[in-house]
């Protein structure tokens, strides 16, 4: 089994929209661009995890190939399905009568949100959309899934993450997708000691007022220690809303205010703000050292490649 990141950015990717932040700035200097989150799970057949406006452009890097088995969508806000409409060639593009619907996977709510947009998909026979509850186990070919509810926010009722086993050469393994979320809504003993945890960080540190009901990386460090995986965790959905000390942008509506920002244990001045990849990267794997932190924590990049061993 292989893990594609297609895209690690937030709702309006990275660098933003004629954004002039020192995050941007410095993303656009250095050439990084984060498309908008989505994954590729490549086992048997092809599983994407969200199918965001990117997808088009996400589907053709990787050079995949046309055969998507299944989809799960984590909610319904844009960036998470809204790229569902650029699927409709892979059935353009067969024979006739050798396309099968790609099945589709989501609450309640999110399937109505995405029928009432893309109702005609359902009708032409591009998907075939299968409501799915928490806490239930849902199999697929060479995989099994069990959605779990999430909170982020009222305008994202049907939010889920999701629990995902696999097998491999050598054993069994879980991975764990969060999606976008600010809480887990009851907890569930078995979503403890995944192999591996993909989990959103909007920010570094939790704004004062966490408006969007995203994860920050401050916060994620608690909810890494509840889940306790045993292998590896990516860092996904990097967003540009950390004020940079000195940046006159510090003034723009996307720009939050730490609450409390992440110190060193011995130290009175904050860790500084990543702009960039390798400044994510780097400062995750200080703090980690710093507080003896035993976990393996990547920042993901749009198109790595993750094998599972």
């Amino acid at each position: 089994m292989q893990l594609t990141f297609l895209g690690t950015g937030p709702a309006w990717g990275l660098p933003e929209l004629l954004c002039s932040c020192q995050i941007c700035q410095t993303m656009r200097r250095k050439g990084e661009k984060r498309r908008r989150s989505s994954f590729l799970l490549k086992g048997e057949e092809k599983v994407l995890l969200d199918c965001g406006p990117d997808i088009k452009e996400q589907l053709e890097g990787t050079r995949v190939g046309p055969d998507i088995r299944a989809i799960l969508i984590s909610h319904e806000h844009n960036d998470h399905y809204m790229g569902l409409d650029d699927l409709f060639p892979l059935k353009r593009t067969k024979a006739r009568d050798e396309f099968q619907p790609i099945e589709v996977f989501s609450s309640e709510s999110t399937y109505i949100e995405i029928n009432r947009r893309f109702g005609y998909l359902e009708e032409f026979g591009v998907i075939k959309h299968t409501i799915v509850e928490p806490n239930r186990w849902y199999e697929l070919r060479d995989l099994s899934f069990m959605p779990f509810k999430t909170f982020h926010g009222d305008s994202a009722k049907g939010s889920m993450g999701f629990l995902i086993q696999f097998s491999t050469k050598s054993s069994q393994r879980r991975l764990i997708y969060t999606s976008d979320f600010m809480e887990i809504v009851g907890w569930d003993p078995g979503l403890k000691n995944p192999d591996y945890l993909i989990i959103q960080s909007f920010w570094l540190n939790e704004p004062v007022q966490n408006r969007p009901k995203h994860m920050s990386f401050q916060r994620a460090l608690e909810y890494i220690r509840l889940f306790e995986p045993q292998r590896s965790v990516f860092l996904v959905h990097m967003g540009d809303g950390d004020s940079v000390p000195g940046d006159p942008q510090n003034r723009i509506l996307k720009k939050y205010e730490a609450k409390d920002p992440l110190r060193p244990p011995k130290g009175n001045a904050p860790y500084p703000i990543p702009r960039c990849q390798q400044e994510w990267q780097e400062i995750v794997e200080t703090i980690l050292e710093d507080y003896r932190f035993p976990w393996r924590i990547y920042v993901a990049q749009d198109f790595q490649d993750i094998s599972f061993i």
